[in-house]
């Protein structure tokens, strides 16, 4: 692929850039510190505490005790998947049981527990609540319904329990119980006063740009029931697996409730350390830490890993379906769940790179165990100390070779899925040479052949070391070697250390076997790492947009059939071409947004490359990819790319082989005058009398002309094209060029200007004339451009969305809404084409859409104009 630039972008440009970026750093950043904090936290907390004390408690919890938390966690996801539900009754949707069971649970499931953009729990209910008919400002609704709900209840509920139990968390703050109950009473009783008094009058709450509007009595009666239900619940299931000398329930509801609220502030998945921190702190003196451990260590697998354990299923199960067979046809007997399911697909390659993810964190873990079988193997047997110190060296190398691999998975290499299996496979022999540890190597193999049901969704050819690795997945990784570097030091702090723990070869060196582990994993890591920052990049520079690259864009355009694509002629893009040059993609950059304008154009089977190329691209310059326009055609492809596709609109096409011009809505725009059709060159008069129509046009405006997704009025672009024209009293008083591709078999309108007082009559006059003329020359289709959707709820940020799309329609002025354009364009018998925003789940739609408005109007100031 080779780049090449119609602009440059200036250093004021670029210091906005570092500004932005270090903005969106600042969450993982911040995150990143606080895991670090909470990781020491809790090492000094468990200083006292032997690794063996936590094994043994943990098998010897009772049945009766961990059937009791696995009870509450069933009731905790209960209660969660109402939260969907009440939001969902809040922006006035309804939709099946099924898919707001699936697309509640999955939600939950993944976002609880991994919580990275692909699968995050907003990521999995766009798939799923999209396919079932919400678009995606309502899905953003039901996503802060949720988050303000929850936390909105956990602070209450905890202050709540605080008010009653003020003793819970007194002896961390600097407060007496007497004062700490007055505050958390006064904070409890203003808050629910303020809440119950806004849903009773449905008065909206605003504070600067802030509203709130809370929903009527009943649900909000409802949505009150489920938070308590919930927290409850999740609350009961770690306070009873905790040893005796606990608190008593009401006051641990406080300190869960703390300790929930300070995990998610954290930004670390699952809070993960801050969590364990702040309850390990807050029980009583006289509760042993290492039962403590061991009940969140069981807490982490009930209420976190299994529910992941079951959305995975459930998605390898739909993948299964896919595939054909019995199953199949049992999954077809749940009509109500068909949308939800039909959108599972598109996780896989999230979901499966998690897992590697997960496992090879575990197989690292593992390595770091001392063994419990040391007179399994005969000490100063030779060949039985090799294999064991082979095992243990195996399981590290196939760990962080899972680690490496997750990266790959995500982007759907499909050398990345046969080589997780290999590694899986792998470790489950070597756990077999690690003292016939014949658990984990059942548990490898189980991994292993879960993974195949998903072997179609790795369909990407390529080399691993290809791919970009973001600062997320580094963070990440060394987040990983720290908790193990930490888990190994609290492990072994029991055994002597001397200049022979590096060569030290019997059955009982445990210690040494992993030390020697670690360091087999820094330098895997280490030599991958040099060899990442230091491999050649092999982008090629960005060049000026000169008329040889125009001439081959134009040429690929001519031989397409997207007549609109000659909009890459406008000079305001930039191309991505194909190293065949049959191919390219057009785009252009605003803020951290590379925006791409439409489908590539050119060799369909270069497509594929092409937006993956784009994708990486953007990624590799600290950026996103945005695809606006985009066509049904590209949605599994968007899907693969991690882009979620929001519904903008339509085109209207019109297939002029059926058009009948005299349908009786069309009676109102027959006239005297014909419609010609100037064919270019024009000469320098008539692009002088063009030139006066559209400055009249453009002032009864803001005097700017938009760009990007339309033509601008120029001599040179004006002189490519055909450019229909209707006159009155020999004056010309509107006009459109005209876009063809393939000698004249598809057309579309684009430039399309007529002056102020002649309204729509005029402008209908001019279609049906442009039609008539495009049908008696053999087009057999033409596009009149695309219609914003219309009708959004007052709840789902309808007020954005008219702001942007006044921006993104060709003919402002003569129409009220979008509806009224709607109805002008459906009089000439349209076939109506869904268009689509494509964009990374983790950025907000809003966001994107900003930044395409922004690249139409030309300036942040143009988005104030009609």
């Amino acid at each position: 692929m080779h780049l090449t630039t119609g602009h440059q972008t200036g250093a004021p440009r670029l210091s906005r850039l570092a500004v932005q970026t270090l903005r969106n750093l600042a969450p993982i950043l911040v995150g990143a510190v606080l895991f670090a904090m909470g990781l020491y936290a809790l090492l000094h907390l468990l200083k006292p505490v032997h690794f063996s004390d936590i094994v043994a408690q943990v098998r010897a919890m009772p049945a009766p005790v961990l059937a009791g938390a696995g009870l509450a966690t069933v009731a905790a996801y209960a209660a969660l998947v109402a939260y969907d539900w009440f939001a969902l009754r809040y922006i006035g949707k309804t939709l099946s049981w099924p898919v707001v069971t699936i697309g509640g649970f999955l939600g939950y499931a993944f976002g609880n527990t991994v919580g990275v953009s692909v699968i995050s729990g907003g990521a999995v209910r766009y798939r799923i609540y999209s396919a079932a008919g919400l678009n995606a400002f309502e899905v953003a609704a039901v996503s802060g319904y949720i988050a303000l709900a929850l936390g909105t209840g956990l602070t209450l509920i905890g202050l709540a329990a605080l008010a009653i139990h003020p003793g819970a968390v007194a002896a961390y703050l600097p407060y007496g119980q007497g004062v700490v109950q007055l505050i958390a009473l006064a904070l409890v009783l203003s808050s629910v006063g303020l809440i119950a008094w806004l849903s009773v009058s449905q008065r909206t709450f605003r504070f600067r740009a802030f509203q709130l509007h809370m929903p009527p009595p009943r649900d909000l009666l409802g949505q009150l029931i489920a938070t308590l239900v919930d927290v409850a619940a999740a609350a009961f299931a770690l306070w009873v697996l905790l040893p005796a000398g606990k608190p008593d329930f009401a006051t641990f509801i406080a300190v869960y409730s703390a300790a929930m609220m300070i995990g998610v502030l954290s930004h670390v998945p699952g809070g993960v350390g801050v969590f364990e921190t702040v309850v390990i702190g807050t029980l009583p003196a006289d509760v042993p830490v290492s039962d403590a451990a061991a009940a969140l260590l069981m807490f982490r697998l009930i209420y976190y890993l299994i529910p992941f354990a079951l959305g995975f299923l459930i998605v390898a199960l739909n993948e299964v379906r896919l595939a054909g067979g019995a199953l199949s046809r049992y999954f077809g007997r749940l009509q109500g769940a068909q949308p939800a399911l039909s959108t599972l697909h598109g996780l896989s390659p999230g979901l499966v790179a998690a897992v590697a993810f997960g496992f090879g964190v575990y197989l690292l873990l593992v390595s770091m165990v001392p063994a419990v079988q040391q007179d399994a193997i005969a000490e100063r047997e030779l060949v039985a100390t090799l294999l064991r110190e082979g095992g243990t060296i195996a399981l590290t190398v196939a760990g962080v070779s899972l680690l490496i691999l997750s990266h790959g998975l995500a982007r759907r290499v499909s050398s990345a899925f046969w080589l997780a299996v290999a590694a899986l496979a792998a470790g489950a022999v070597a756990a077999l040479l690690n003292d016939a540890d014949v658990k984990n190597a059942t548990l490898l193999c189980v991994g292993a052949l879960a993974l195949l049901p998903f072997r179609r969704a790795f369909d990407r050819p390529g080399h691993l070391t290809s791919d970009v690795f973001e600062l997320r997945w580094f963070l990440a990784v060394g987040g990983t070697l720290a908790t193990i570097a930490a888990f190994f030091f609290f492990a072994h702090k029991s055994s002597p250390t001397s200049d022979a723990i590096w060569v030290g070869f019997n059955a009982i060196s445990e210690t040494q076997r992993a030390l020697r582990a670690g360091l087999i994993a820094s330098s895997v890591l280490l030599v991958f790492g040099v060899y990442l920052f230091t491999r050649p990049v092999r982008l090629k520079p960005a060049v000026d947009a000169d008329g040889d690259a125009l001439a081959l864009a134009a040429g690929i355009v001519e031989r397409s059939e997207t007549p609109l694509a000659w909009l890459s002629q406008t000079g305001d893009k930039r191309f991505l071409f194909s190293d065949s040059g049959r191919s390219f993609l057009m785009y252009a950059v605003q803020g951290r947004s590379w925006v791409a304008y439409g489908n590539p154009v050119g060799d369909i089977r270069e497509f594929e490359p092409l937006c993956w190329s784009f994708a990486e691209q953007a990624a590799k310059s600290g950026c996103h990819p945005v695809m606006y326009e985009v066509q049904p055609l590209d949605t599994p492809l968007c899907e693969g790319l991690g882009l979620t596709l929001n519904r903008i609109g339509e085109e209207a096409v019109i297939q002029l082989a059926g058009f009948d011009a005299s349908a009786p809505a069309l009676a109102a725009f027959t006239g005297e005058a014909p419609v010609e059709v100037l064919l270019p060159p024009h000469s320098a008069d008539t692009l002088a009398a063009l030139r006066s129509v559209s400055d009249v046009w453009l002032s009864g405006r803001d005097g700017a002309e938009k760009q990007f997704s339309v033509g601008r009025f120029s001599d040179a672009y004006m002189n490519l094209f055909p450019i229909a024209v209707l006159r009155e009293a020999g004056q010309i008083v509107a006009f459109a060029n005209l876009m063809f591709t393939q000698g004249g078999r598809y057309g579309a309108v684009d430039l399309i200007r007529f002056l102020p007082d002649q309204g729509r009559e005029v402008l209908g006059r001019l279609f049906l004339g442009l039609i008539t003329y495009c049908k008696a020359n053999g087009t057999q289709e033409i596009s009149l451009g695309m219609v914003p959707l219309a009708g959004l709820s007052s709840r789902s940020v309808a007020h954005s969305w008219d702001r942007f799309g006044r921006l993104i329609y060709r003919h402002g002025g003569a129409f009220e809404d979008f509806e009224d354009l709607r109805t002008f364009k459906s009089a000439f018998q349209p076939d109506w084409r869904p268009r689509y925003l494509a964009l990374p789940a983790k950025v907000s739609l809003l966001t994107a859409m900003r930044d395409v408005a922004i690249l139409i109007a030309g300036t942040d100031s143009g988005l104030s104009g009609k």
